[in-house]
């Protein structure tokens, strides 16, 4: 038995359709140190470049790729065909087919809504689309674009898109300020570097905070964002999201209806290779301060409360963030919104952390970056 170091002992076991990684793991929570075990479950193994993950009737799992494929993993963990009539994407650096949820009301209307690449005139932009899944599962139907971002621009970074349903039925999607236009984070003329809410129609809520503000956009929601690629609502309804910083300076925000985060005015993060951005401030009047950042940066991707008791009471109401560039799972101790401890999941692993996900039973769902993408399971699995 193979056996690796993570806050405590590692070990790694094999069974038949599933590999294992069994890791007794010391769980933060004040006053006192408590000890569970987990083992990660491979579900699904041989997925190309997987962004997101969404959870479907009957154990099956909807998951996009980056160059444009979606398909249908069964309980069983067959990785099904990709489904047709996905619409053309812009897979072109950090650009693709990107995130997916389904509707609250899937049982019902079997809708769900994903967001892309989207190529045009100037460039390319995050685009926003609504579909129904065919009773066969093998095909989108009555697919149509609801939303797109305004400009679109040259350059394959920075395209944000996560996407998450608010209790009044309403979407937030968040957009990247596609990375050399970060000045225009800061204007309300534009898309780049916001998060827009719509609704399921691509209509813009009355009550958004700009719809009468001459010059500004209405769909938007906050500005002054950089690269949104976490997104969840937490278990009072509110939104919070995560973005990444330049070489440093990632956040965790919630983003309150008209308010401005700052970037790139405001950061903890430097230029790549160092020096100051702009006026090397972190705080200014009129903009947001973020409730957490990492210096040095962990490329946050994914972002998931537990609601759930499948793991106990020390891991109930904890955030959980996956890291690209760090290669592990931040477990997020919270007091309100106060970060009180963190705790690194999963490094043994050695892989990118794309999305996290809780399911329908109560269990957390990661899916790793790569051309050989995995969609893994924490199960629990007791005390050691």
């Amino acid at each position: 038995m193979r056996v690796f170091a993570l806050k405590a002992p590692v070990s790694i076991c094999f069974r038949s359709l599933f590999s294992t990684l069994t890791i007794a793991l010391s769980v933060a929570s004040a006053p006192a140190i408590a000890q569970m075990r987990v083992q990660v479950v491979t579900l699904a193994t041989g997925l190309d470049t997987p962004w997101a993950v969404a959870f479907l009737p009957g154990g099956r799992f909807l998951v996009t790729e980056r160059d444009g494929d979606m398909r249908i993993v069964a309980p069983d963990g067959k990785v099904g065909s990709t489904l047709d009539s996905v619409p053309d994407v812009e897979s072109s650096g950090q650009g693709g087919l990107l995130d997916v949820v389904a509707d609250t009301d899937f049982v019902r209307n079997r809708q769900i809504y994903f967001c892309y690449a989207e190529a045009g005139e100037g460039g390319a932009g995050t685009a926003l689309a609504s579909a129904r899944l065919s009773t066969a599962q093998d095909r989108l139907e009555d697919v149509k674009v609801l939303f797109r971002q305004q400009p679109k621009v040259a350059g394959g970074n920075h395209f944000g898109c996560r996407i998450v349903e608010g209790r009044d039925g309403l979407l937030w999607l968040t957009l990247g300020d596609r990375f050399a236009y970060r000045d225009s984070a800061q204007k309300l003329d534009n898309h780049l570097g916001k998060i827009v809410r719509i609704g399921k129609d691509g209509k813009v809520p009355r009550d958004n905070p700009f719809v009468n503000r001459p010059g500004a956009l209405p769909e938007i929601w906050s500005y002054g964002h950089r690269n949104v690629q976490g997104a969840t609502l937490a278990p009072d309804g509110r939104l919070w999201t995560h973005e990444h910083g330049p070489q440093g300076g990632d956040e965790i925000n919630t983003p309150q209806a008209g308010r401005n985060y700052g970037w790139p005015v405001i950061t903890y993060g430097v230029n790549y290779g160092g020096g100051k951005i702009g006026d090397g401030i972190t705080r200014k009047d009129g903009m947001e301060q973020p409730l957490h950042y990492w210096v040095p940066s962990i490329a946050p991707s994914g972002m998931a409360f537990l609601t759930s008791d499948r793991y106990g009471p020390a891991w109930k109401g904890n955030l959980f963030v996956g890291a690209l560039k760090s290669q592990f799972l931040d477990r997020i101790v919270l007091d309100g919104t106060r970060v009180v401890s963190e705790e690194k999941l999963l490094g043994d692993l050695r892989e990118r952390i794309r999305d996290v996900r809780q399911g329908p039973d109560g269990l957390l769902y990661v899916l790793t970056d790569g051309a050989k993408g995995r969609l893994l399971r924490l199960d629990p699995a007791g005390k050691p």
